[in-house]
């Protein structure tokens, strides 16, 4: 019985648990400077060729750094391009690559800094999120754009 329950437990943990890893407890969103600890469930990952690793408070503030990479890297946030990109699935905390994620637009859930697009692992989970909380569009990676997050910014 009580290896049942260790089991069961260990289950519990691991399916809870974030894949998306923050490197410093203080760190902050390098586009819209939110601490990134109070958001969780929105944390993104960019990998550049160097190695070394970005985290961002939502798929908008990602998407406005890999489509301005040049503007980034002068300003130092960046020291390479990205050569990766990771978000968790909002429903189950899944680290996915970005390229392969479903993205919710226009649902009444708000990201940390306003409107965003709410990522999903596929598109089932996207359209289960949208039956309860709205939403207008389910885009593939290839469908968003640097206007879109513009969009999403004002």
């Amino acid at each position: 019985m009580k290896k049942i329950i260790l089991l069961f437990t260990l289950i519990c943990v691991v399916s809870f648990a974030r894949d998306i890893k923050l490197s410093e407890n203080n760190a902050t969103d390098p586009v819209y400077l939110l601490p990134l600890k109070k958001y969780p469930k929105w944390i993104c990952e960019a990998e550049q060729k160097s190695g070394k690793k970005v985290f961002f408070s939502s798929v908008k503030s990602m998407m406005n750094v890999y489509y301005h990479q040049p503007y980034f890297i002068k300003e130092k946030v960046l020291d390479s391009n990205i050569s990766n990109l990771y978000v968790q699935d909002y429903l189950n905390g899944r680290k996915v690559d970005a390229k392969k994620a479903s993205y919710l637009f226009g649902s009444h859930v708000v990201g940390p800094h306003g409107d965003d697009l709410i990522p999903f692992e596929n598109e089932t989970n996207a359209k289960l999120f949208m039956l309860k909380n709205g939403g207008t569009k389910i885009l593939p990676f290839k469908r968003l754009s640097k206007g879109l997050i513009r969009y999403l910014d004002m």
